[in-house]
């Protein structure tokens, strides 16, 4: 096996030269850079990772707790955390998690050393967020956010709320259901609370809202709870695109024209909502930025560059209205 030694010899440089040119390359000169570049890959020489991690005390990788793939929104970001991460080095531990096996994440990640950590699946008084701040572990959370109110890339869910609600009032309509998620994560209490300042009293009627745990048999079971009504709702306002695109699938199911018999608005404006066989009408973010996007740059910044600002991000939301709402006739 090649060693850093013959690296060395091969170059015609000293190994602590080809130490310094692999761990610290900006304090070298370029041709001596260049030099051992180039015996490293003459000689087909593989450096070791874990040793380099003791000496910068770095590993270059990163921890990524996701929420469960049957929703596109972690999909989507995901992708654009792992691809921007691999392009500046870093290697990506992913984890998908429900919220019931939280604890066994933030364990593995405590457990396994890693440069940072960026997640989408905090509560919003999880005790994790302190523990993290003691380590000293640069972190940060997207799409959620801790009660701290600190180190988060989010969009203004109390207005995507309100937006949502008051774009089926706009059309009309009257009998407006909610779709929405535990009430323990920042983004569902807030897009249900701005559902709740949007409505007018009148028409916010308790059993047109329904807060699940978001997996698709409970949403199901709430879209079937709903048209079982008296009076079924013309409108569902779902917390989410997830919760929306299932919710138009059962209602296709059971005979149901969306928006010809009901109207549905998701909220996060993912990539799948804007498919042309779809073209869901769904508020999100003003720049239509992707979060995880967001969120992983600002976490190398504080990683490479020690930077210990608090990071507060809110995207500003707009309504994309597109077909899958029409006004009440």
């Amino acid at each position: 096996m090649v060693s850093s030694k013959d690296v060395a010899k091969h170059a015609g440089v000293s190994q602590t030269t080809v130490s310094r040119v692999l761990n610290t390359p900006n304090l070298v000169k370029k041709p001596t850079v260049d030099k051992v570049m180039a015996a490293i890959e003459e000689l087909h020489y593989i450096p070791n990772a874990h040793a380099r991690s003791l000496v910068q005390n770095k590993t270059n990788t990163i921890a990524l707790l996701s929420g469960p793939l049957h929703n596109p929104f972690f999909v989507d970001t995901t992708a654009a955390i792992v691809n921007y991460a691999n392009s500046k080095g870093y290697r990506v531990h992913v984890q998908f998690v429900n919220d019931e096996k939280l604890n066994e994440a933030y364990t593995s990640v405590v457990e396994n050393k890693v440069d940072g950590v960026v997640m989408s699946c905090i509560l919003l008084d999880d005790p994790i967020f302190e523990k993290f701040e003691k380590m000293d572990i640069p972190f940060i959370t997207y799409n959620r956010k801790h009660i701290n109110n600190k180190h988060f890339v989010e969009i203004d869910n109390f207005q995507a709320g309100i937006l949502s609600a008051r774009h089926m009032l706009e059309l009309g309509h009257k009998q407006i259901a909610w779709i929405g998620g535990p009430s323990t994560v920042s983004t569902f209490k807030n897009r249900y609370d701005g559902f709740v300042e949007g409505m007018n009293t009148e028409y916010l009627a308790s059993q047109y809202v329904i807060q699940t745990n978001t997996s698709k048999q409970a949403v199901k079971e709430a879209f079937e709870k709903l048209m079982q009504l008296p009076t079924p709702p013309t409108a569902i306002c779902a917390a989410t695109d997830a919760i929306a695109l299932q919710t138009i699938d059962e209602a296709t199911k059971a005979g149901f024209r969306v928006p010809g018999d009901i109207s549905v608005v998701g909220i996060d404006n993912v990539d799948l909502s804007k498919h042309g066989s779809i073209e869901l009408t769904t508020v999100g973010s003003i720049s239509e930025q992707n979060l995880g996007f967001l969120a992983i740059n600002e976490l190398i910044e504080m990683i490479e560059n020690k930077k210990n600002s608090c990071v507060k991000i809110t995207e500003s939301v707009k309504v994309f209205n597109r077909k899958t709402t029409k006004a009440y006739q």
